[in-house]
């Protein structure tokens, strides 16, 4: 054993003296001098110190116990370094413009010094004003809390720091419980050790609740004031700072009263700690609130953003794209969004007018509503002039109608309903109803100027893409997002008429035609699997005999198509369709061919942009790329690109398309004096308006009817109902592009802006299932019903293979090609008729 050296020694004799003067300290206490005075009493005073001792030492002993106990699954404060809020994700246009988000928590982080000095300050005046000096525990607080809980019988006085707070909205519950207070105070402490004021501070203000779903000051300062919060004034400071205490309670949003008195409040401490001068003060607090609430968010191309938002979800997950922060540079285009929106809203307002004034379906005071209590969905959404809403009838007499729109009233005059030719309002209307209105004028400083327009259910689409490229510019999925979320654009399959033609023209080109071969439109019937089948074009009776395939498609003749399709196969025309794009599942019976299969929007837009882009199809999408929050770029799949069809077929079948616009079915285009091309779509009974067509530039469809599918009525055909819609549109769209043309024969293939996708990354796309066709539902566009089909096993998409050549009927003219007939059987009531001698044509291989 090792001896003790005379350091030991003096050691002991220094812990000897130390605890001699402590018992004697003891001793003495809390009788100071007590030996000479009452010597009797020394024992006494023994027993009470050490009593004295014990009872602080249990004290001491149950305080570390209960610490221990409340802290043993306290956050460590590595999380706390490593804590990312939740964040809101943005959306932004091709300009970098924002338009729309994504956030579970609305929230926007920002640094210590974008907090203004008069925001902090009006903040520490009523929450803290200790907070620079205080170690995150203020025990004077603490003490009168406790004093005013233990007289109140409840825990009502709140004596929090701003690091309490921050503590407890990180890590706690609200619950008023003593147990949660001293794992707040303990969690307190740690913060206080291991950050700086600032970066408490910081942390502090872009975490607090400050209610309507935002979190942190800049947030609140963008929805209160729809400004940043450097750009607050003394008033509107002090009443973010007034929010924390009661983010609901105190809403100026719905108690602007409670809300008016807690930031005067404010505006007094702030006076009070000399923060502010007395005349500061006094003009602060007789200003009013001057709320600018910020426009809801995603009511820009509300429809688009949802788009956007489920395919986001799919790559990244819900929580990653509504917490993280992401920046989502989209291909959408503001300024064309709004010329979108603007066209399909006007369009579908002049199709009502053309079917006259219909009474509203809905009254809410028959409905037990009383006026007062009703709110529309989309009195959500900010007003301005020329965009539509519903509004409430809350009075009306022969010569006015007064309607409320949102918190505002308007009154209509007979200048406003004229076009329903009803002289007096109560022909109308009667109070309770719930009509459709355009505003005419929106003054800030005057009342609503609205006309009366008709919602009887009509919907209209519209997709808009860039040919170089691919990207989404414009969509619109419904007349209001706000009634219906459901995407017309994308969701919807609805049968697309003539609208279909250019794939059975597509085929018959592969198949050796050419624009000017001729074609017969004559009565004909074909033998189906269903028996006879006897169809006839838009205008009844009325046959032009040989036409070119130019002339047939620019009229939208539906005997010479289903002539080519007989002829070169039904399946191989589907077989074209699902090359196109087109995944829905058709049924592989003969009137398919004029349209009797139900395509989306979407699938049309992007299968008619192969025809301007000589041959390639560029897969339709609305991603250009997405940022994490630190800028770095996450990985983003690029759009499939593959070549559809050759060059030279690509070019003759833009012969036709340009024939549409210069004297056939879509001629109105023809006023734009622009290179365009297109095709209408109509459907039996008039249910489905079509027109999809193109620029050199801009690929866009249109599609008008009713989701249950009735009648849009008569003659309203593609060209009447959708044509319109599309014209406005796209004279917004090629406006800076007065000198495009389309590439002419013999002239180089068109350069796009993205590369083809390899052939081992092609995916391969499987028909969607579809309902199977009704006799009423899925009838063929402009044509007689055919009889049931016997049902046939669904074309699926086939890997292009090398053609065989097939057998087409020709004239004897030698300078073009003809098919007088898609069948070998006799029409109806006829004799067998020889056939002509048939040329081997060989079709061209598809790509």
């Amino acid at each position: 054993m090792a001896t003790r050296g005379p350091i030991d020694g003096a050691a002991r004799r220094d812990t000897k003296r130390s605890w001699a003067v402590l018992w004697r300290a003891m001793q003495r206490f809390p009788f100071k001098d007590l030996d000479s005075r009452n010597p009797r009493l020394r024992p006494v005073a023994k027993r009470a110190a050490i009593g004295a001792l014990l009872l602080a030492s249990a004290a001491l002993g149950v305080t570390v116990g209960l610490v221990l106990v409340f802290s043993i699954n306290l956050p460590q404060m590595a999380e706390l370094e490593r804590y990312r809020p939740d964040t809101t994700t943005e959306l932004y246009d091709i300009h970098g413009k924002p338009f729309g988000s994504f956030a579970l928590e609305r929230r926007v982080v920002v640094g210590y010094n974008d907090i203004p000095p008069v925001l902090r300050e009006a903040i520490l005046s009523i929450e803290d004003k200790d907070f620079e000096s205080n170690g995150g525990v203020n025990l004077i607080r603490m003490i009168g809390a406790a004093y005013e809980d233990i007289h109140t019988h409840g825990k009502v006085q709140g004596a929090s720091t701003i690091t309490m707070q921050l503590a407890r909205n990180l890590f706690l519950s609200a619950e008023k419980t003593y147990s949660r207070k001293i794992q707040e105070i303990v969690l307190t402490l740690e913060i206080e050790r291991h950050f700086t004021k600032e970066q408490i501070f910081a942390l502090y203000a872009n975490q607090i609740y400050l209610g309507r779903g935002t979190y942190g000051f800049e947030a609140g300062s963008e929805y209160y004031f729809s400004k940043h919060a450097r750009d607050l004034t003394l008033p509107e400071a002090a009443l973010l700072a007034a929010l924390p205490k009661g983010p609901e309670y105190y809403s100026p949003v719905r108690f602007p009263e409670r809300a008016m008195r807690r930031r005067n409040l404010v505006l007094q401490e702030m006076l009070n700690d000399q923060k502010i001068t007395p005349e500061q003060a006094i003009e602060a607090k007789a200003a009013p609130l001057g709320l600018h609430i910020e426009a809801p968010s995603n009511e820009e191309a509300p429809y688009f953003v949802e788009e956007v938002r489920r395919q986001l979800e799919r790559e990244f997950g819900s929580d990653e794209v509504h917490g993280a922060g992401l920046k989502v540079y989209t291909t959408l285009d503001l300024s064309l969004q709004h010329a979108a929106e603007k066209a399909v809203l006007d369009g579908v307002a002049t199709y009502e007018r053309r079917h006259g004034w219909k009474k509203p379906a809905e009254n809410v005071l028959a409905e037990g509503i009383p006026l007062d209590a009703y709110r529309h969905p989309d009195w959500s959404q900010p007003i301005f002039e020329g965009s539509y809403y519903h509004a409430l009838v809350t009075g009306v007499s022969p010569t006015k109608m007064v309607v409320r729109l949102g918190t505002q009233s308007a009154t209509l005059t007979p200048a406003d309903w004229v076009w329903t030719q009803h002289p007096k309002a109560t022909e109308l209307v009667t109070a309770g109803d719930v009509v459709y209105v355009r505003v005419v004028n929106a003054p800030a400083d005057g009342p609503l100027h609205l006309a009366l327009e008709e919602d009887t259910g009509a919907q209209a689409a519209l997709m808009a893409v860039d040919n170089s490229n691919g990207e989404v510019m414009a969509m619109v999925g419904g007349r209001d997002f706000e009634t219906s979320q459901f995407n017309r654009a994308t969701q919807a399959q609805r049968q697309v008429g003539s609208s279909f033609k250019p794939y059975d023209y597509t085929a018959a080109m592969e198949a050796g035609m050419k624009p000017y071969d001729t074609v017969l439109d004559t009565p004909t019937t074909f033998f189906t699997a269903g028996g006879p089948y006897t169809p006839h074009d838009y205008e009844r009776g009325n046959f032009s005999g040989v036409m070119t395939l130019v002339d047939a498609f620019a009229e939208s003749r539906n005997i010479p198509a289903l002539r080519l399709a007989d002829k070169v196969g039904i399946a191989k025309v589907i077989a074209v369709a699902h090359r196109f794009g087109v995944t829905s599942n058709i049924q592989n019976f003969l009137p398919v061919a004029i349209g009797a299969a139900d395509i989306s929007l979407e699938e049309q837009v992007g299968a008619y942009s192969v025809f301007p882009n000589d041959g390639i199809r560029i897969a339709p999408h609305y991603i250009r790329r997405v940022e994490q929050a630190d800028g770095m770029t996450l990985p983003e799949p690029p759009p499939e690109v593959r070549e559809v069809i050759s060059l030279d077929i690509a070019r003759k079948m833009m012969v036709l398309f340009e024939a549409v616009i210069a004297h056939g079915t879509g001629a109105a285009a023809s006023q734009m004096h622009h290179a365009l091309g297109g095709k209408t779509g109509t459907t039996n009974n008039y249910t489905d308006a079509w027109f999809v067509g193109f620029s050199p530039s801009v690929t866009c469809g249109t599609w008008v009817g009713f989701d249950n599918r009735q009648s849009l009525g008569e003659k309203e055909t593609g060209a009447k109902a959708a044509l319109p819609i599309w014209m406005e549109f796209m004279k917004v769209a090629v406006a800076d592009r007065p000198n495009e043309s389309f590439s002419q024969q013999g002239a180089p293939k068109k350069t796009l802006a993205v590369p083809m996708t390899p052939p081992q990354e092609l995916r391969q796309e499987t028909p969607k299932p579809t309902p199977e066709p009704d006799d009423d539902d899925n009838v063929p566009s402009d044509g007689a019903s055919p009889p049931p089909a016997q049902k046939q096993p669904p074309a699926a998409p086939q890997k292009p293979q090398p053609q065989q050549p097939i057998s087409l009927q020709v004239d004897e003219a030698p300078s073009s090609q003809s098919l007088d007939s898609v069948t070998n059987y006799p029409a109806a009531g006829s004799k067998a008729a020889k056939p002509k001698t048939a040329t081997k044509v060989p079709a061209a291989p598809q790509p």
